[in-house]
């Protein structure tokens, strides 16, 4: 069995830390990494592409909403699938930029917070991203939901997916994320992630709040970096994933 591992990274910005790039970078496999817009500036792009570069990490943008004040978490209305194609090639095109003076270079694009949560049922929404990554790079392999619009819109636009699930997450009985407010929608226990995290990968499927079981590829676990224990859960669920004969392997090398 083989998995990739990201995390969201480079979302510091000036004096304000956000999660331990380092730390995490010596675990995953891949890195996705601020545009700007959301979190992160050039300097902290340009240390997070160069960590990546020096642990063999590969490198994705994470594009948000231009959201610094609300970390990209907060749902924001009204921009045209124009605007959303501009702010999302934007970031695209900064950590590239960077991942390339860090002597690397960008291989996935995955949403961020409010602007995943969002484009994963809003077909508008899911389109215009999958057509800025087309635009920019259409070798770019853009990591989505399954069950998603996102799914949806990136095969509609021809781009090879990357499918990702959550270690540390509840589903609803549609295949998505259950909403945080919800009791039990988020795993705090490290063993707990990692039991969760084991069985979809061997059973190629999720697992709903209700049992139901809905099969799909496997291909990235997503550990979030900017959690209380965050660290430690990611060096908890790789010790087991280890143990239990898991190749940690980067998506670009397969998908």
């Amino acid at each position: 069995m083989r998995v990739d591992l990201n995390s969201d990274l480079g979302e510091s910005f000036g004096p304000w830390p956000m999660g331990d790039d380092a730390a995490m970078l010596s675990l995953v496999s891949s890195a996705n990494i601020a545009g700007g817009l959301h979190g992160g500036d050039p300097t902290v792009i340009l240390n997070a592409c160069r960590l990546a570069v020096a642990r063999d990490v590969s490198i994705g943008a994470h594009p948000g909403f231009p959201d610094l004040q609300g970390f990209g978490r907060r749902q924001i209305l009204g921009f045209s699938a124009g605007e959303i194609e501009a702010f999302i090639a934007y970031q695209i095109g900064a950590v590239q930029a960077l991942a390339r003076m860090a002597g690397g270079r960008v291989t996935h694009v995955k949403a961020h917070g409010a602007l995943s949560n969002m484009a994963c049922e809003d077909a508008m929404m899911a389109g215009a991203i999958a057509r800025a990554i087309r635009a920019v790079n259409s070798d770019l392999i853009f990591v989505v939901l399954p069950f998603s619009e996102l799914a949806r819109a990136g095969e509609a636009a021809g781009l090879r997916m990357a499918m990702e699930v959550f270690a540390d997450r509840a589903y609803e009985d549609n295949g998505l994320l259950m909403g945080r407010k919800k009791p039990g929608s988020v795993i705090h226990d490290a063993d707990a992630a990692a039991e969760n995290v084991l069985a979809m990968i061997r059973d190629q499927a999720i697992t709903t709040g209700t049992g139901r079981k809905m099969p799909t590829r496997v291909d990235t676990v997503c550990i979030h970096s900017d959690t209380p224990g965050a660290v430690a859960m990611a060096r908890h669920i790789r010790a087991r994933l280890d143990a239990a004969g898991v190749v940690i392997t980067p998506f670009a090398a397969w998908v």
